[in-house]
């Protein structure tokens, strides 16, 4: 009996880890633009480096995706506690911050040591002290645990390295009514002026995000060229 249970065992960790294996598919003929690693069917694109950070911070980009209703969409309240991953320069951190008030926290959150620098000088430049800064990995993101109501990535998603992993990450780190709120450049639209692996298509997002305890809540297109795709931790 002692055999047979070892053998079951044995077939379940087997098949466990082949899942994992089999996550990610790889490809040498691809997209310039991507890192010839698939998830779900979709080409993973490069990171932005740190080097690029003042395209964060360009003027037109007021115009080009609004972040005064994207922040209306979020519908913070004070006293929350928020998290921006690929935080880049603290564009939409500093907004969250002072939405949440004093009484809530943002958890800037950057896989580059660079970019670390930059939100420790900017957050404070916009008059805000209620944020932490945190290094993660291109696996996880090292939120807390069970502590954050809204995690929000804007045009970050498409290009982790591990998709499910980070995700697996952000979903441990919800509250129990925590929200998912994905930002991503209309893949659908051909005009969307942004390189093909830089955009996703709302169904493409569904498809990602069903693989995880996510419950899709709405869809808004409120924003010239991006989707705003909500979903909330299932069981809440």
């Amino acid at each position: 009996m002692l055999h047979v249970k070892l053998t079951v065992l044995a077939f379940l960790v087997g098949s466990l880890c082949t899942t994992a294996a089999d996550r990610y598919t790889f490809k040498t003929d691809h997209d310039r633009d991507g890192i010839g690693k698939f998830y779900q069917g979709r080409e993973i694109a490069h990171v932005m480096g740190h080097q690029a950070a003042d395209w964060l911070e360009r003027p037109e980009r007021q115009q080009e995706e609004r972040p005064d209703l994207l922040m209306q969409a979020l519908k913070l309240k004070p006293g929350m506690n928020v998290a921006d991953i690929g935080a880049g320069t603290g564009y939409m951190s500093w907004r969250m911050a002072k939405a949440v008030g004093p009484n809530g926290s943002v958890y800037a959150e950057e896989i580059q040591p660079e970019m670390i620098e930059l939100l420790t000088t900017n957050l404070p430049a916009h008059g805000v002290t209620n944020f932490h800064t945190i290094l993660g990995t291109v696996s996880d993101t090292h939120l807390p645990t069970n502590k954050i109501d809204l995690v929000l990535m804007v045009d970050v998603y498409h290009e982790f390295d591990h998709p499910y992993e980070m995700m697996e990450s952000i979903c441990r780190s919800l509250a129990p009514s925590g929200r998912v709120v994905f930002v991503e450049y209309r893949g659908e639209d051909p005009d969307v002026p942004i390189k093909r692996l830089h955009k996703m298509s709302e169904a493409q997002v569904k498809k990602e995000a069903a693989l995880m305890p996510l419950q899709w809540v709405e869809t808004i297109e409120t924003l010239p060229r991006q989707h705003v795709i909500v979903f909330r931790k299932k069981g809440a």
